[in-house]
């Protein structure tokens, strides 16, 4: 069974159409990247998946089920902008995701359970190359610091699901080189399923599985809100899938 699957979905805010007619499914352990021009739906379609975005139409399902309505603990997100809580330290910004998850009365661990939770947090730490500043505050790292840290608190709950939204769009290519491997290093580790949303379409070649292209297929001068975005072009990448159609001259421009 795939793990996303999507049936004639449909977005739309008022009378304004964003994406149209979208039919799809995903399979567990894919990375596929999204690209498109600005505007065309693909942080709307991230939104959805993520469960704070209501389908207008159509059906988003994962594992067979309807989306629940909000977010769960199967689906983690990353955005462009750092979403670290200032006031804690990285080991403890990290801990406080599976506090939450295995201390919700409480919302804090104690003895073995806190000493596991510890020794799990250190390991991604040390996985992403942050173990020595695991007692600093996220204004003392730098900024490629910082969005490790915001993909590992989204990595360390095991999601099923891991939506990255330009999750490098603000790093310099040095830094970028350097999260390519770490997301496909903790991609692999953890079998996730990835959507990443990108401008950078060398980017996405390079670590997806599979690329969506997102665009409009048809157009009215008189009425430019009528019609909505879909995928154009379903790429497969490193042979993973057959694409849905030919690769085209286009993808240059996306």
């Amino acid at each position: 069974m795939p793990v996303v699957t999507v049936r004639r979905l449909w977005k739309e805010f008022g009378t304004q159409v964003v994406l149209e007619n979208l039919n799809l499914t995903v399979d567990e352990h894919e990375f596929v990247t999204i690209v498109g021009a600005s505007g065309c739906g693909k942080t709307t379609f991230l939104r959805m998946l993520l469960g704070v975005e209501k389908i207008t139409r159509g059906e988003l399902l994962i594992d067979g089920q309807p989306i629940a309505s909000e977010p769960g603990p199967d689906r983690g997100i990353v955005f462009q902008r750092y979403s670290l809580f200032p006031h804690l330290t990285v080991l403890q910004n990290l801990m406080l995701g599976l506090e939450f998850r295995d201390a919700r009365v409480l919302g804090r661990l104690f003895g073995t359970a806190r000493r596991r939770a510890l020794d799990k947090a250190q390991s991604l730490l040390d996985a992403i190359g942050l173990s020595a500043a695991r007692h600093k505050y996220p204004t003392q790292l730098s900024g490629g610091m910082q969005q490790r840290l915001s993909i590992a608190q989204s990595v360390i709950r095991e999601p099923k699901i891991l939506l990255l939204d330009e999750p490098f769009g603000a790093l310099d290519p040095g830094l970028r080189a350097d999260m390519h491997e770490i997301i496909l290093k903790l991609w692999s580790a953890n079998r996730m399923t990835v959507f990443m949303v990108s401008h950078d379409l060398q980017e996405s070649f390079r670590l997806g599985t599979r690329l969506w292209v997102f665009d409009k297929l048809r157009h009215d001068q008189q009425a430019p809100d009528a019609y909505g975005a879909t995928v154009t072009y379903d790429i497969p990448l490193n042979g993973r899938r057959q694409a849905a159609m030919p690769a085209p001259a286009v993808l240059a421009t996306a």
